[in-house]
Formats: C-alpha cells, structure tokens, sequence
C-alpha cells in the first residue's frame, strides 16, 4: 500500500479541518468543572485541536471505517473509568453515577475538542487518590492484631463500587495491613517496615503531585482509540520520541540509563561506547543534581518528573551538556562534579538481533546449531532517509550474524528465536524472509478500500539455505507473524513453539505536525502562549507545539496461502505448553479486535513439502516429552498459575501467610533441585542465586533437539524429502 499517497490525501483533508479548529479552540473555549480540594488539571488548545482531528482521521482512515457516535461514547467512557480505577479502589458509587451524563456526549465532545468532561473525571479519580494517600499514611502507625483470620481482596474488578468513603477506608486500611504484613514475613523490625512504607506512599504522593495535563491526555486517547480498535494508538510528543527511538534502536545523548530514586535522577548504567563510557568520568549509581546547555546557566533537577531531566540531557549529537554529579557513596550534601560531554549518536545493541552458537551431541556426532535472537523488527528510517549507508535494521544486523555463523562458526542449521518478539516494520519482516528465500511475495496487504498489494522480496538468493526453524510464543506477533508464516508458508523451516498472538493489521505512522501547514502551527503556538521545549523556533522566535504521532490501523495483511493472522495468529509445527494465558494475552481477546477473514492466495512457490516428515518430528518431540522432567514440571507450573490466578483474596494472618509463603517457596525450590540433579548440578539452598551460566532454557534445548531430528528427517535445500531416520533421537 503506498502510505505516502495516503498521507498527501490526509494532508490536503486537514490543513482545512486545523485551520477551523484552530479558530474554534480560540474562539469559544469551554468552562471547565472543577473539582473541590484537588488542584484541578485543564487540557490546553494544542491538546484539543489534536482531539478533534484524530476523530477526523478514524472515521476517515482506520480500516474500520467507524463512525464516532453514541454508542462509541459509551464504551470510552467505561474503558476510561476502567483504565484508571481497574480494581475499584478509588472511585465511590456516588462518582461513578456523577460520571453517566458523560456517557453519550463523549463522541461530540471530542469532534469539537472539548475534553473538559474526560478531565473532570480524571481530576475526581485525582482527589479520591490522595485522599487514600493521606489516610493510607496515617494508618501506617495504627496498631493492628496480625493473628486475625481476616483477608485483603486485591482484586475488586467483580465487586459493586464501594458506597461511602468509610467503605473505602476499610478497603484502603487493609491494603496496609497486607503491605506490613508482608514486610513482617520479610523480617525486618516493625519501625523499619513503618519507615520502609512511609517512604513508599511519600513517593506516591510526590509522583501524584507531577502529574500533568499531557498525562491525563494521553490516558484519555489510550481509552478512546482503544476503543475503536487495539492497534490504534496516540503518542504524545515525549511518547512518540520514546517509540521512535525504540524502533531505530538508537538516540543521541550522553549513553546512560536513568531512573528516579527519591527524588533525585540515578544513573543505573553506562551505555558501552557511549560519551559517558569513553569519558570514564561517570558510574552507575551516580547522581545527576544539575544539568547545563553548552555554557548556559545550571539547572537543579531535584525533585523533576524524569522525562523532563532526561529532556535535558539528551539532544543533538555533536552538541554539548554539562552534568552536576554527586558520585556514587557521597552524601547529597556533597559538593557537586561538573562533568562535560559532548552528545553522540547511542546505538543500543544490547537491545539488538544477537547471536550464539550451540553443540549438540548425536550417536557421537557433534552438531553446532546458530540461534540468532531478534527482540524486535527495528529500523531506524531516520538514518535511512538521510542516507545513512550505516542505518540500522533487523535485516542488516541479521545478515551480518548469519554471515559469521557460517563462515567462522560454521554451523549444521540455524534457529531464529522470535519469543516475545512483538513485531515491529513491516518492511524488515519482508526483508529478513528474503535472507531464507530466493525471491518471491512474503505477505499480502489489504487496505481500507479493499484493494491488495502483494509485498515481495525481490532480491534473488537467500543468504542461509540450510536446516532452519524459529521459535515463536504467545507475545511473538505482527511482523513475528509474517515472518514465522511466510517461513512456514514457504516450507522453509520448522515452527516451534505456541500459538502467536494473532496481530494481523498494519499501522502507519503519522507525524500529525506534518499535516499541518506552518503557519497554523505558529498562529497555535501563539494561542498557546509559551515556548515548547525541542520545537524549532519560527519567525516570531516562537518554536511551534509538537502534536505527537498516532498509528492508524490502515490495513490488513495475510499470508502468501491469503489466509490472516488475525486472531489466528501462526499454529507452530512443533507445540509447546503456553507460559502465558491464551484466554487473556492474544488478539482474539481483545473486544475491538478486527475479525479473521481471508482473500486469494498469491502466487508463490514452496520450497520444499515439509508436510510428510511433520508427523515424525511430532512423534519423536513428544516421545522425549513423555519422558522429560522438565515438561512435567513446566505443565505444574502452568496448572498452579491458572489456580493462582482464580485468587481475589488473601488472608492478613501473619502465621498463615507465612505458611502458605514457605509452602510455595519449599515447593519452587524442591523443583529446582530436581531439575538440577537431573542436570547433574548441585543442589541450591533457599534464597540462592542460580549462576547466569546455570540457567537452563527448556524450550530452546528441545527445538535444538527438534532440529536434530529435522536435520536427519529432510533436506531443506530440495524439495524432495529425505527418508525419516526413526532411530535418531
């Protein structure tokens, strides 16, 4: 589908809508109702102008071709409600009744920007949440018997709303109970569990108190365009920023991780090759106090929400900040280190398609497998638009891996582990089928006037042609689900594993700033009245507001056989156990889901008929199951968690809890032990750390088992089939 063309049919659409809307934000704007004891929270022009116009683009470009109307109202109305107070600790009877006059005038609202009603809800959902700070804080001191057979119900999600704020505060006083209760298992004294949860619900209440209006904004779009499908998303500007990111695995700053730890920003690690690594002047656990543009003036950034510091210090390479450090073991009365470094470009490889190497013993052969992990299908399209011959990309990366695999590792096959993998640019998953085929189409897309484009490798010769297989699980989806279909499509390798996701629609990224003509941009940001931080400056030196991003579901697509993944997903050849809940991960869960449909098959031609020796893998696969310790405990495991999981409850009396902690724990650890002794490792005792190099992955040591036996059954590089070798297991 050509997503240019569509975004030129959206740009010439809006640049009239914004243009209205723009007037009509500064012309008639809407009182807000506020809510007593709570600094109330408004939205602002820029947020209303972006309501408006992503009600114009899913009515218009979402594959549904929904209509924004009453009945749409009153599903985000209770998504909303639900997101914010899921397990109904918060909200009273009374407010959720306030909130019904909201439920059919959401979808005018939003046409026309007006988002005080979903504001107001969250500005009571504000109140209720400091109100249980303020009486949680207080009760932590209360005197309580821990040899009550009284119980906590953590999940409320069934119950009625509770009907006065004294049946709030028996639920919310319970919750501490279970909070002390729980440091009293741990053994700590009874003043350090006072302190220990105090400084918790402080933390809270100083987190709650940097909650703005771009937040409530962005809970409020999750609900609404979630409602109209899952895949449908808003990013606001930082949000769009961390995605963009995280697609190109790469940023520019200083190459350290940070997290918030009492109010003061930590640094919790060194990015290898980084500014921060190569200046050898900063280490984890370091604090950054103060943070300086080139030569301007320090600011202190104690006590900032960390996406506003991280704003600070990140920003074009080539450029300079300057850091107030505290090292790590100083007190924060200490005299600061002012550390300067010049911004780079950070290529986060850890997060990167990595590769290892495996030896197997068969009847005395060794057999090397390659399993080459890919977390995401990542690119980075900004590189690439510049020219970047160095951009990064899944396929790139991958190929590189394989070429070393074969030529220096000199493997017998190849595994790609696609596990949680939850998909990523459609057009690395095209890319990444050709490296294992020789040319042909790899997946159909459908767009939302039901026209089909067949997307097709086009480079001929595939770069590995030997024995290969992937390993996928309920998180493998999208661009996982392409690929894993086409693989299997194309009987080029054995699929092993569970059930994917069931992700088969497409979204486009839009930049909403690029559809809007730059003097609309700046007559808003003249409206909104303040410079936005990262914007670049316009004539009047006034830099024009981000709008954030939004991905719109604008296709389908469907395997080369023109069957969909929606719903579906991909059925492995080789089925493992399910680790996570099929009935509560997985598309076909998901109420706005599309539906599973399909359209003609391509014209495609396999490479080989893997189909005869499927049964045989199965055989053999399950043969070694019946026999496998680590199976049977894997299905416990399974059974337990489903038990676990039908829990709402649990009791407040110290010596039960306790027991039934000990109970779990013995349990866990005579597991342990067992499959340990059946690796011939010595036993662990309670509370020890496994060895890294003692970890042992079940699924991934039978798929390699599994491409043994695949190995001997077929050759992958012809059609034809290869007698089944039974005795090889």
């Amino acid at each position: 589908m050509d997503f240019k063309l569509v975004k030129e049919m959206l740009k010439r659409i809006l640049l009239v809508t914004f243009t209205a809307a723009v007037l009509a934000c500064h012309a008639s704007p809407q009182p807000q109702q506020m809510v007593q004891g709570v600094s109330n929270i408004v939205p602002d022009e820029k947020q209303a102008l972006v309501c408006k116009e992503i009600v114009t683009l899913i009515e218009n470009w979402n594959y549904k071709k929904i209509k924004v109307n009453d009945s749409i109202s009153s599903l985000i109305l209770d998504k909303y409600i639900k997101d914010l107070d899921p397990y109904k600790y918060y909200f009273l009877s009374s407010d959720i009744k306030e909130f019904e006059k909201f439920r059919f005038s959401l979808d005018d609202d939003f046409r026309s920007g007006n988002l005080n009603a979903p504001f107001y809800i969250f500005n009571v959902y504000l109140k209720r949440y400091n109100e249980w700070l303020a009486y949680s804080l207080n009760q932590i001191k209360a005197k309580y018997d821990f040899n009550q057979n009284d119980t906590y119900t953590f999940d409320r999600e069934k119950m009625p709303w509770a009907t006065s704020s004294t049946a709030l505060n028996d639920i919310w006083k319970k919750k501490v109970k279970y909070e002390l209760v729980n440091l009293r298992i741990a053994g700590t004294t009874e003043a350090k569990n006072v302190e220990t949860l105090t400084k918790r619900y402080q933390n809270l209440k100083s987190q709650a108190s940097k909650v703005n209006n771009q937040d409530i904004f962005q809970t409020i779009m999750d609900a609404f365009t979630e409602t109209i499908d899952p895949h449908t998303n808003y990013f606001n500007p930082a949000n769009a920023q961390a995605f963009n990111e995280d697609m190109a695995r790469s940023f520019e700053g200083i190459g350290a991780r940070l997290q918030l730890e009492n109010e003061v920003l930590k640094i919790s690690e060194i990015i290898p090759g980084g500014p921060a690594f190569k200046s050898k002047l900063l280490s984890a656990g370091d604090r950054i106090v103060g943070v300086a543009q080139g030569n301007a003036e320090f600011e202190d950034i104690i006590g900032w929400r960390i996406e506003n510091s991280v704003a600070k210090i990140k920003g074009p390479k080539g450029t300079k900040v300057r850091l107030k450090i505290i090292p790590v073991g100083m007190d924060l009365s200490s005299k600061p280190v002012i550390v300067e470094l010049l911004r780079e470009k950070i290529v986060m490889e850890e997060q990167s398609a990595k590769k290892k190497v495996k030896t197997i013993q068969s009847n005395g052969q060794p057999y090397k497998i390659g399993i080459i992990t890919v977390p995401a299908f990542y690119a980075d399209f900004k590189a690439a638009r510049a020219g970047d011959p160095n951009y990064k990309s899944t396929t790139r990366d991958v190929r590189l891996l394989i070429d070393t695999l074969k030529n220096r590792d000199k493997v017998d096959a190849i595994v790609m582990d696609l596990r949680a993998n939850g998909g990523g640019s459609l057009v690395e998953a095209i890319d990444l089928t050709g490296l294992f085929i020789d040319k042909g189409p790899v997946v159909q897309v459908k767009d939302l006037k039901g026209g089909i484009e067949v997307n097709e490798d086009t480079n001929a010769g595939a770069i590995w042609e030997g024995p290969f297989g992937v390993m996928v699980d309920r998180l493998s989806a999208s661009a996982s689900e392409i690929f894993a279909g086409a693989i299997q499509d194309y009987g080029r390798g054995i699929i092993m594993g569970t059930q994917t996701y069931g992700k088969g629609t497409v979204q486009s990224s839009i930049d909403m700033n690029q559809l809007v003509n730059p003097s609309i941009l700046q007559r808003l940001a003249a409206l909104v009245g303040k410079n936005v931080a990262g914007g670049a400056a316009g004539k009047d030196g006034v830099a024009p507001p981000q709008l954030g991003q939004i991905n719109l579901t604008m296709a389908k697509f469907y395997r080369v056989t023109g069957s969909s993944t929606q719903h579906k997903g991909v059925m492995p050849d080789i089925v493992f156990p399910s680790v996570y809940p099929m009935d509560k991960i997985g598309e076909d869960t998901e109420k706005s889901a599309l539906p599973w449909d399909e359209v003609k098959k391509s014209n495609f031609m396999a490479v080989a008929d893997l189909n005869p020796i499927k049964p045989e893998l199965i055989k053999l696969h399950q043969e070694r199951m019946a026999k496998s310790l680590d199976y049977k405990i894997l299905n416990q495991d399974i059974a337990d968690m489903k038990n676990r999981e039908k829990e709402v409850s649990i009791t407040l009396n110290e010596s039960k809890l306790k027991a039934e902690r000990d109970s779990l724990e013995a349990k866990s650890l005579e597991k342990t032990n067992l499959l340990r002794a059946e690796r011939g490792l010595a036993p662990i005792k309670k509370g020890a750390k496994i060895a890294k190099e003692e970890s042992f992955d079940f699924v991934e040591e039978e798929s390699l088992k599994v491409m043994l036996d695949f190995m001997k059954s077929a050759n992958p590089k012809d059609k034809s089939v290869v007698k089944t070798v039974k005795e090889f297991q």
